[in-house]
């Protein structure tokens, strides 16, 4: 199972740094990189489902801690998946921008035109359509934001519940000693019990022998 855990964490920190090439790429290329790092993903994901069945074979007393250790992978991941889906719908929402602003730009008008006069309509279609975009695109980025909120909410929580398990075991340690001290003072105790019974009983024997 480590052998798996830091060859996955390897790919996760791999992605991580492919991910701030995104807005370095022009735009003929970036499709391109979209592709790879999301195929990376994929293959993260496979090896996260190959952790956790060998998390649930782990002994008793390292299993939780395994269980944590492919949540936090699991938990990075998202976090990587998230981000490069927000990144396309920004890249889409630009290119379908541009697409029209060439679109207007390239309409002409001739004074021989038997319609001289600008669609107006379409003018003001257009710029709507922009401000939609562009409210969708908050809106994206506003959940984008919440869920990073979450996953670091998500993260803190196992950190803590990760903090809990290691005081409770160390607290089951303590216990287990305490237990093992008292079991031997008990048998301790047997064994002065049954001495003072022998030693009484050849003491009534004597009395009784020597001045019956």
């Amino acid at each position: 199972m480590e052998t798996l855990y830091h060859q996955t964490n390897k790919h996760i920190q791999e992605v991580q740094s492919l991910m701030g090439d995104l807005e370095r790429t022009d735009r003929q290329s970036v499709h391109l990189l979209e592709n790879e790092l999301q195929a990376r993903i994929d293959q993260i994901f496979n090896h996260l489902e190959r952790l956790e069945i060998l998390a649930s074979k782990e002994p008793p007393n390292r299993r939780q801690n395994a269980k944590l250790r492919v949540d936090q992978l699991k938990y990075d991941v998202q976090h990587l998946r998230t981000a490069l889906q927000n990144f396309q719908h920004r890249r889409y929402a630009r290119e379908a921008q541009d697409r029209e602003r060439e679109e207007l730009m390239s309409r002409t008008f001739t004074t021989n035109d038997a319609d001289t006069s600008i669609p107006m309509d379409e003018t003001l279609q257009l710029n709507s359509n922009l401000h939609n975009a562009h409210r969708g695109m908050d809106d994206l980025l506003g959940s984008g934001s919440g869920i990073l909120n979450g996953l670091r909410d998500q993260r803190s929580t196992l950190k803590g519940t990760h903090k809990k398990m290691l005081d409770v075991a160390n607290m089951l340690g303590l216990s287990n000693t305490v237990m093992r001290l008292i079991e031997r003072r008990a048998t301790q105790d047997k064994f002065i019990m049954i001495g003072g019974m022998l030693v009484t009983c050849v003491f009534i024997f004597l009395v009784v022998r020597y001045l019956g």
